[in-house]
């Protein structure tokens, strides 16, 4: 049986390589064996990995699937064979989950309704825990919020908008091109009234566009309550990648009093100047990593309710990802090295 590893080269680049790996006989008693159906492709972290002192020769890709029970251990109680299940493989998983067949804890996996597919259920499953992590448990977003969610047109960004519209906030998106800000006005709700999810998409690509006073003025100069960042600039001669995104000082300038700034920047230093603004705006920066969850044996029961809500919204359409059309296994490596690149602005989802 066959699965997907990531490979460190000497100098640092990163491979992807296909490999023969092998099925446990034996079980454990609070673990399943899962037939995968559709796995999920995300970047692979790989600064993470070695932060947390997994990294390994050959590091597993591929972590969001979704399958059938083929067996269970002697303890599990949440599922039984034949159950359709979806999950997210642990950081320090040894499998791929491009594997045909894999074994996991049933504490990493819920239930699949029957009418989300396959390829919709993985490719949800980790952008829909990050807009929850997010907007629930980090922002603590409220109806009549504002939330400016930067590029709005990524999977996850689609994903934060149709979670916060469902919840009664107001939500203003940036686009990086013409296209994205297209899709972005195009967005509808799939159930009840028809007004745009977004209303207003700011054209960043625009250089006579300023995300700081279109902010303030689709707020009434009052500034929006909560900013979900892509990455920001910290220094005015960050390189050429960072240029499409905003300046720290913009984020801070646009956030409203009590306001709540989620960001993925890793690295975010702040000057005294700007947690003096901060302060006395009594706003607050959170960071994003939706990792955390297994971190804490306390917060298990939360990570699962998560998840079981994220396939809930999917089977009555509130949640709808931003998916390519499913590829077949033989793609794998390639698929993968665009997405580690960035060069997809969609989900994939490799079919088994």
């Amino acid at each position: 049986m066959k699965g997907l590893y990531c490979k460190l080269g000497e100098t640092g680049e990163v491979k992807f390589i296909i490999q023969e790996t092998s099925v446990p006989i034996d079980i454990g008693d609070h673990q399943v064996k899962v037939q995968v159906k559709g796995c999920a492709l995300s970047p692979v972290a790989i600064k993470l990995y070695e932060d947390l002192k997994l990294q390994r020769e050959h590091i597993p890709v591929g972590r969001e699937i979704a399958g059938i029970v083929l067996q269970v251990g002697p303890k599990v109680s949440f599922f039984r064979p034949d159950d359709e299940v979806v999950g997210i493989l642990p950081l320090d998983a040894e499998m791929s989950g491009l594997c045909d067949v894999i074994v996991m804890d049933e504490y990493s996996l819920v239930q699949k309704p029957e009418k989300v597919s396959w390829f919709e259920a993985a490719a949800a499953v980790k952008d829909g825990l990050r807009a929850y992590t997010a907007l629930h448990t980090v922002s603590r977003m409220a109806a009549g919020h504002t939330l400016l969610v930067l590029d709005g047109a990524s999977p996850f960004g689609v994903l934060t908008i149709q979670l916060a519209h469902y919840h009664g906030v107001k939500v203003l998106a940036t686009a990086l091109s013409p296209e994205d800000r297209t899709f972005l006005e195009q967005l509808r709700p799939s159930v009840g009234e028809l007004e745009p999810l977004v209303a207003r998409v700011i054209g960043v690509w625009d250089s006579k566009v300023d995300l700081v006073d279109s902010c303030l003025e689709e707020t009434g100069g009052l500034g929006v309550d909560i900013v979900i960042d892509a990455g920001v600039q910290l220094y005015e001669e960050d390189p050429e990648v960072k240029k499409h995104l905003p300046h720290k000082h913009d984020i801070i300038t646009l956030l409203g009093v009590g306001g709540h700034w989620v960001t993925t920047e890793d690295s975010l230093q702040l000057d005294p100047p700007d947690s003096r603004v901060l302060f006395l705006k009594a706003a607050s920066v959170s960071f994003l990593n939706d990792e955390v969850w297994e971190a804490s044996r306390a917060k298990q029961g939360r990570y699962l309710h998560i998840m079981k809500d994220v396939v809930e919204k999917l089977s009555t359409g509130t949640l709808r990802p931003l998916l390519e059309n499913p590829v077949p296994l033989y793609e794998a490596t390639v698929s993968m090295e665009m997405v580690q690149r960035r060069q997809v602005r969609k989900r994939v989802v490799v079919k088994l």
